[in-house]
């Protein structure tokens, strides 16, 4: 974010005299994302599977002028698509220069500003705010307060001379200081009850009223909140006046293909060494599966976050491998999906009765996954040439200390290993870590078929006739 640039007007009068009319805060987010739509520009970028779904259902509630909730499970993107409306907002908005609430020069809505302009007329200062700062989020918790959203006296103004009756001793929350912008709250049930009350006013009668006083402010704020679905979220509920305020109601979900899942791991992961597609397909389909298992509680879901935090792992596990062996560029291959089970077990809620089998079937699970997308890989390939290779004694030993180079000289040249390396995505020439990755996922794909055997121990793996 830079300064504001020189050539926008600095005084009221030059800011009327330029057209800049007050404008609602939802007229202003209807009518850039209707610029937006009718360019072909994408007004959610870094958002991934929710294109024909719940896109729709938000643009339609912004077109609408509804506050909106969105409702799903844990890790499905509710904060990231609410954080995405700052890019609807203009780039910077004109506010009073020294104002504690940022009002419009031309819209003033407290005592002090309003007194301000009717002194200074045309010459009130112009300060201008950046659309970033336009965006407050709250992470509703249960010690939150009425002062921290809306306001409270504030004893040092008291202590300057100003009497209790007087409403410039507000302290003003964090609702009012979002004036002319968007407030977010993440995980609205988990707000007091007493406290969701206070918001009552702010999303219908759009103002606020502080311990009694006939201060009420006109504020211009767009609220938008997510939660969890009420059956898994135990620790409170939004009250149902509250729930009526909202205009909208737009149901998440997780990613709905093996391809948009992928696009959500290879966007949000922060990668220390190369994980090449196969294996993010791999995790893919895990993360589905897990949604799928019975075992696994689905109130409260399987969070993106999971596949990340995987992609990570198996990335960290590669780097790690390429520090004790030399190898570069450091690669992850299949024998790092085995680091995935034990490190990332807390991430799940299991059903009861499933004590002491959680890495037993995270592992069952994630088997399922290497097997189905090496047979989406290699389907058509006859693997028969490297079945009989590793039977006829050429055993291929693999594991965090072992670097590719040892994995591809412990088989002979094979035609069939160049078409594995193809259908991996891996060319002739590339380094022995990606052509390694390759030949593994077609071991691993024989073992799975029973058509070669495996023994592992803690750090190494062989597979042999």
């Amino acid at each position: 974010m830079t300064s504001a640039p020189a050539e926008l007007p600095r005084k009221a009068g030059d800011l009327r005299a330029a057209g800049y009319l007050p404008r609602s805060i939802k007229a202003e987010l209807r009518d850039n994302l209707l610029t937006a739509l009718r360019a072909g520009r994408d007004p959610w970028p870094g958002i991934v599977g929710f294109t024909r779904t719940v896109i729709p259902q938000l643009e339609r509630a912004l077109l609408a002028g509804h506050d909106v909730v969105l409702l799903g499970e844990r890790g499905q993107g509710k904060t990231r698509l609410l954080r995405t409306l700052v890019g609807l907002l203009d780039e910077w908005t004109p506010v009073i220069e020294g104002a504690e609430l940022p009002e419009h020069p031309l819209d003033p809505i407290t005592p002090a500003s309003r007194r301000r302009a009717a002194e200074l007329g045309d010459d009130l200062p112009v300060a201008w705010l950046h659309r970033d700062l336009r965006y407050a989020e709250k992470l509703a918790t249960p010690d939150t307060s009425v002062g921290d959203l809306i306001g409270d006296v504030d004893p040092v103004k008291v202590a300057e001379g100003r009497s209790l009756g007087d409403p410039e001793t507000i302290h003003f929350g964090l609702v009012p200081r979002a004036h002319r912008g968007i407030v977010a709250i993440n995980e609205l049930p988990d707000l007091a009850e007493r406290i969701q009350v206070a918001l009552l006013n702010v999303m219908e009668e759009r103002d606020i009223q502080v311990r009694g006083y006939t201060l009420r402010l006109p504020l211009d704020v767009l609220l938008v909140a997510t939660a969890n679905p009420e059956d898994y979220t135990n620790r409170g509920r939004i009250i149902t006046p509250l729930k009526d305020r909202f205009g909208a109601e737009v149901r998440t979900h997780y990613p709905l293909d093996i391809d948009a899942e992928v696009d959500v791991i290879r966007q949000e992961a922060e990668f220390t060494a190369e994980v090449g597609e196969p294996l993010l397909e791999v995790l893919a389909r895990f993360v589905r599966h897990l949604r799928e298992s019975t075992s696994i509680d689905q109130r409260s879901g399987v969070s993106a976050r999971f596949a990340v935090a995987a992609a990570e792992t198996i990335a960290a596990a590669a780097l790690r491998r390429s520090a004790i062996t030399g190898e570069e560029p450091a690669v992850a291959r299949p024998v790092d999906l085995e680091a995935v089970p034990a490190v990332l077990r807390g991430k799940l809620e299991f059903e009861p009765g499933e004590e002491g089998r959680e890495i037993e079937l995270l592992e069952y699970l994630l088997r399922r996954s290497v097997a189905d997308t090496a047979r989406e890989r290699f389907a058509g390939l006859d693997l028969t040439p490297l079945a009989h290779a590793v039977a006829d004694g050429n055993l291929v030993t693999t594991g965090e200390r072992v670097p590719g180079r040892d994995v591809l000289a412990a088989l002979p040249e094979l035609p069939v290993l160049h078409d594995v390396a193809a259908r991996a995505g891996v060319e002739p020439d590339d380094s022995s870590g990606r052509i390694a990755a390759a030949i593994e996922l077609a071991l691993e794909m024989l073992y799975l078929s029973k058509r070669v055997a495996k023994d592992a121990d803690d750090d190494t793996t062989v597979y042999g006739a």
